[in-house]
Parts: structure tokens; sequence; C-alpha cells
């Protein structure tokens, strides 16, 4: 289950060690945040909060196999994605997969399903606002941070890339650091 980003009711109890019907009744009272599938009964629970809802309520985090945050790199520059790689690697915290333009990003955020998307807004094939709206149109990725990068410093670019969903925009030249620090927080809260 380490891959998932969105959980069902049945497996969201056997990770917290839970019945199915409390996990459900959480889910209905808000306790527990989640979505229901468009058209149907179901509930689907985004691994995010499921993770706040275990520390919430102090529930050991040892059902969820791998706590290490999944993080997607989208960048042309190779120069950045090695720093990325080298940076999250060594930190010990994070699994990481990288994609050079925008296609690559919708492949990989399919097999890989990150937690976290760290993309730059100017792909060689598509802006990073259509990668956005791809991610943000599958129910699946719902609890799938995005995290822009760029140089560019038009307002309206911007503010169309928040409107795509990203949830944070961090102009270059960046600090690392501070870029970790955003990423953790955006998944872990």
């Amino acid at each position: 289950m380490r891959h998932k980003a969105v959980y069902t009711t049945g497996e969201a109890a056997g990770i917290c060690k839970l019945s199915q019907q409390t996990i459900i009744r959480c889910f209905d009272s808000g306790q527990l945040e989640g979505f229901r599938v468009p058209g149907s009964k179901f509930r689907r629970i985004p691994r995010d909060k499921l993770l706040k809802f275990m520390k919430e309520n102090n529930i050991p985090m040892d059902g969820m196999e791998d706590d290490r945050i999944r993080v997607l790199i989208v960048d042309d520059d190779e120069q950045i994605l090695e720093l990325f790689v080298d940076v999250l690697e060594s930190d010990g915290r994070f699994d990481v997969a990288t994609a050079s333009n925008g296609y690559d990003a919708g492949v990989m955020t399919q097999k890989f399903r990150p937690d976290v998307v760290v993309l730059d807004y100017m792909l060689p094939d598509i802006n990073g606002d259509r990668v956005c709206r791809t991610i943000r149109q599958d129910p699946d990725l719902s609890g799938t941070k995005v995290l822009v990068i760029s140089g560019m410093a038009n307002p309206a670019e911007v503010d169309a890339v928040l409107e795509a969903g990203a949830n944070e925009f961090i102009k270059k030249p960046f600090n690392i650091e501070n870029v970790v620090k955003r990423m953790v927080k955006l998944v872990r809260g």
C-alpha cells in the first residue's frame, strides 16, 4: 500500500487497526477527511488526510509501511534535477522520481503516485498550469500537492498556475533547504 495516494475505507481500517464501520463513522462525521467517488456511495481517503487523522488520534504509524515522502521533480534543467535528487536522497525522508517534460510528468505521476510534485512552469512541451490541471482532474491524486518553481515574474502566469491547482509558487533562484521545508510542510502540515 506504500505507493497509494488514496485509500478505501477498508484499507484505512487495516492501516489504523480499526473496524471499517469505525472508519466510515469517522468519515461521515467529518473527523476523517476524504471524498466520495462521484456517482457512487464509495468513500476515499487521501494519504495526507489519513496521516493527519492518525496523528490527531494517536494511532501508531506502523500501519503505514513507509512514511517517506514521495517527490516527483519535473524540470528540463538537468542541473536542477541533479540538485534535488542529491539533496532529497541524502536526506532519507524522501523517495524521488524525476521527469524532464510535461508528458513524462503525466506518466510518472500515474506510476509513482507522488505526495508532492515540484514542477517547473516552463517545460519544453507544455506549461506547468496544464500539468497541474491534469493532476487535479484525477480523483486518485486529490492528495497530491503541487509546488511550482519558476523564474517567471508575470503575475498573470503566477495566478494562472495557482488557479490551475498549484498549492504554492516559488520564484527562481531558490534556496533548496527552504524548498525542502515547504515540501514537508505541504505534505505533513
